[in-house]
């Protein structure tokens, strides 16, 4: 199994939000690079970073924090966080990005949400499925649908797409476990796709189920953090 160390990234700061809450911010470095660079030197392949500005505006705004990681680490990265057009979506990929993580806009804008996945390939590309009672939130989690987790995936499968990053909002940033329900249902009902479970992990334990479930990746933030999990435990987990 994946395990992807995650970097939430608002105001130049490390940062973790409870509930996708903007007003619920805790600050946990000053230093993305000196971040970065901790899990590099723990063994880590790739990195979950994420614009949380750019998510609520629609306008990417790290694109220099993304540059200094490419050229200071070897890290893979996964980005997230105000695509809302194949220009968007080009320019980080520019920058150094190995996969982006598009959500918004494949529930508002189809047509340019094909464009990207015809241009860049199917393979460069996660969906974010971040669910309230299974049903899709959009803008930075400030928007809700009636669209259900199934339906969409249903829908980006149709193009090949096989990484999906699926987030219980109702459990990000609590500790109190992922979504093993949820995740069992989406791996029983699309076997093929590959499924990264974030939101609640709070204990090596978690991670080890999620693994016994066989789900492809499994993003850590706060437990990190927050030192609920120690980095030498996920790296040993992760062989």
């Amino acid at each position: 199994m994946r395990i992807i160390p995650a970097i939430d990234i608002l105001n130049n700061q490390v940062v973790r939000l409870l509930k996708g809450d903007y007003q619920k911010v805790t600050v946990y470095s000053n230093s993305i690079i000196e971040q970065a660079l901790i899990y590099q030197d723990a063994g880590f392949e790739w990195l979950h970073l994420v614009d949380l500005l750019g998510s609520k505006t629609g306008n990417i705004s790290i694109i220099e924090n993304i540059r200094e990681i490419k050229s200071k680490t070897s890290l893979k990265i996964e980005f997230g966080g105000g695509i809302r057009s194949y220009e968007d979506a080009e320019k980080a990929i520019d920058a150094g990005v190995d996969c982006i993580i598009i959500g918004s806009i494949s529930v508002k804008d189809k047509p340019e949400f094909e464009k990207i996945v015809k241009k860049l390939g199917a393979q460069k590309i996660i969906i974010a499925t971040d669910v309230f009672d299974e049903k899709i939130a959009v803008r930075g989690w400030t928007e809700k649908t009636e669209i259900t987790i199934s339906e969409h995936i249903k829908y980006c499968s149709s193009f090949n797409i096989k990484n999906f990053l699926c987030t219980d909002i109702s459990q990000d940033g609590m500790l109190t476990g992922p979504s093993y329900l949820l995740y069992e249902k989406l791996q029983n009902e699309f076997p093929v796709i590959n499924l990264f479970a974030s939101g609640g992990v709070s204990s090596s334990d978690d991670i080890v189920k999620l693994k016994k479930m066989n789900v492809f990746a499994v993003i850590v933030g706060k437990a990190i953090y927050e030192n609920r999990i120690k980095i030498e435990e996920l790296i040993k987990i992760g062989k």
